[in-house]
C-alpha cells in the first residue's frame, strides 16, 4: 500500500520529510549508504565547505585586555544585527569520569571579573558537573561576522543578592518557572510540570516581588584563557589566544599574553 501511494505522488507534492521516509522504505541493503551525513557543504548544494572572506584579524587589531576586546566584538555583533549574539555554548565536565556536557544558554552580564550566565544549580546536569569540577568553557559563534570567541576558566556562583538583581528583570512567567522546574529531572508528562507551575503561581498569587530561589542564580566564568577567531578562506583562519599571566608579587594583578595560533 505504501509503495502504491508513493507511485501516485510526484516528488514536488511530497514534503522533504516524506521523501526521506520513502527513501528509508524503498532502499535495499546494498543501496543503503554507510554514512548518514558526508561533506554536507553549503546551502547551494555544493559539497565544498563555505569560504569565509568577510574580514581579517591581526595582533594590531586587538586590545591588550580580552574582556575589552570581547566587549568591542559584542558591540559590533549587535550593530550588525547578529541574531541573539548573547547565545553561548556552556561546556562543563564531570569528575572523575571526565564526561563532558554542553548546552546553549544566554550571556546575561559581562563585568571586570568575567562572564555571567543564570541557571538552576540544584538538579541540572551542569550543576552536578560544576560541583565536581569548577571549571567551564564558553563558546560564542557569530555566523554573520564569521567569528568565534572561546573562554575558559573557573566558575563561581553569584550570591543570592547579586542574582536577585537580574531575576527581577525577568517576566513573571520566567520567575515562576525558575521555582517550578526541577531542571533535568525526569517528568512523567508535561502535566506534571504544569501542576508545579500552578502550585508556584498559587504560592505567589497577588505578589509582584518574588524572591530568587536559593537553588537558582548566576554563575560567573572567570577567564584564564580566551581565544578570538576570525574565519578566513581555505580554512586558514586567524586565531589569537590570550593567556592570563599571574602577577609576580602578592596582590599584583596579572597581565595577558597574546599569541597567534595556527588554524
Amino acid at each position: 500500500m505504501f509503495l502504491f501511494l508513493c507511485s501516485r505522488l510526484t516528488t514536488s507534492h511530497l514534503s522533504l520529510q516524506a521523501r526521506h521516509i520513502m527513501a528509508l522504505h524503498t532502499a535495499t541493503p546494498s543501496s543503503t549508504p554507510s554514512k548518514r551525513i558526508f561533506a554536507p557543504g553549503t546551502t547551494n548544494e555544493s559539497s565544498q565547505a563555505q569560504q569565509y572572506t568577510k574580514s581579517t584579524l591581526e595582533l594590531s587589531h586587538l586590545s591588550s585586555d580580552p574582556l575589552t576586546q570581547f566587549h568591542t566584538w559584542f558591540k559590533i555583533a549587535q550593530d550588525e544585527k547578529v541574531h541573539q549574539p548573547e547565545t553561548v555554548c556552556l561546556s562543563t565536565a564531570e569528575l572523575p569520569s571526565g564526561r563532558v556536557s554542553a548546552r546553549y544558554v544566554y550571556l546575561k552580564e559581562l563585568d571586570a571579573k568575567g562572564f555571567v550566565i543564570y541557571s538552576n544549580w540544584a538538579t541540572s546536569r551542569k550543576a552536578a558537573d560544576i560541583e565536581s569540577n569548577p571549571y567551564a568553557s564558553l563558546t560564542f559563534w557569530w555566523h554573520e561576522l564569521e567569528r568565534q570567541v572561546r573562554v575558559e576558566g573557573p566558575a563561581h556562583r553569584l550570591t543570592s543578592e547579586e542574582s536577585q538583581v537580574y531575576y527581577d528583570t525577568r517576566i513573571r512567567g520566567s520567575r515562576i518557572g525558575a521555582w517550578a522546574s526541577e531542571q533535568s529531572s525526569v517528568l512523567v508528562g508535561r502535566e506534571q510540570l504544569e501542576r508545579r507551575v500552578q502550585d508556584v503561581e498559587s504560592r505567589f498569587d497577588g505578589k509582584d516581588e518574588i524572591p530568587v530561589p536559593d537553588f537558582w542564580g548566576g554563575l560567573r566564568v572567570v577567564p584564564e584563557r580566551m581565544e578570538f577567531w576570525q574565519g578566513r578562506e581555505s580554512r586558514l583562519h586567524d586565531r589569537f589566544r590570550y593567556t592570563k599571566v599571574e602577577g609576580k608579587e602578592e596582590g599584583q594583578e596579572g597581565t595577558w599574553k597574546v599569541e597567534r595560533l595556527s588554524p
